[in-house]
């Protein structure tokens, strides 16, 4: 399956009336692992693929370090469509980014909007949603179909804002307006918060969930009922596999 066909398989899985889950990998064998398991598509995220390089999440990894990961795993899975985690954006172009992106072998990506390499600043909604709409124009100008997921950080940001959902809201609609093909409210705090998002937004919307656990707004029956497109785990999955690796090999000590 070549690239532009990942892109398109990716972008419909969106679009199938059922909720789409991603489960978020690190590596070779992780993206083996849990495509093995039946899942039609893949998720790097940027917090394990850096922890499982020995570095640190936002942008510590450089983007030479972020599309090594991203070329091995797509490399182990060849005909599943993978989108990668690439924080900020690296203080990279939308042209520069989507070009190498595509070289390594991803066909979506998020892209948030706590800017990494200026001391964590946030960008302001316009801001954001230009950057986004860039990378959707570069990916058109390239010929793929690439799953822009627009994240937003006001969830993590306790306190910045009087009306979170509001600026939230706000925030991702300008992102879709601009070309996002998904987006994602980090950190929704709770059912009511994530229903009004829902109300509010037109496209396909990404919630994290931990697997063991759900997420705040509920269970996967939950998310599925309420209508959520998407379903990512972040670190989670790989934090959640810490204590039963500790488990397997503590009677060997």
């Amino acid at each position: 399956m070549d690239i532009a066909a990942r892109a398109r398989t990716l972008l419909d899985l969106h679009h199938t009336g059922t909720t789409l889950v991603l489960p978020n990998v690190w590596d070779a064998w992780s993206a083996r692992t849990v495509a093995e398991a039946g899942f039609p598509a893949l998720s790097i995220g940027s917090h394990p693929l850096a922890d499982s390089r020995g570095q640190g999440d936002n942008e510590d990894m450089t983007l030479d370090d972020a599309l090594d990961g991203v070329r091995r795993i797509c490399g182990a899975v060849p005909d599943i469509p993978v989108t990668a985690d690439l924080e900020s954006g690296y203080a990279t172009t939308a042209t520069e980014l989507v070009e190498r992106m595509l070289e390594a072998g991803a066909v979506g990506l998020n892209i948030e909007d706590t800017v990494h390499s200026e001391g964590g600043r946030m960008r302001s909604a316009a801001e954001h949603a230009d950057y986004i709409g860039a990378i959707r124009q570069a990916a058109d100008a390239a010929g793929v179909d690439v799953v822009v997921n627009a994240r937003t950080d006001v969830f993590l940001k306790k306190g910045q804002f009087d009306d979170p959902v509001g600026e939230a809201v706000a925030r991702l609609r300008a992102c879709e307006e601009a070309g996002a093909r998904c987006v994602y409210p980090v950190g929704v705090p709770d059912a009511p918060s994530l229903e009004q998002l829902l109300g509010a937004l037109s496209g396909p919307v990404n919630i994290i969930a931990n697997p063991r656990q759900g997420s705040a707004a509920g269970s996967l029956e939950d998310l599925q009922t309420m209508g959520v497109h998407r379903v990512t785990f972040g670190p989670l999955l790989q934090k959640e596999l810490a204590p039963d690796l500790a488990a397997l090999v503590t009677p060997w000590k």
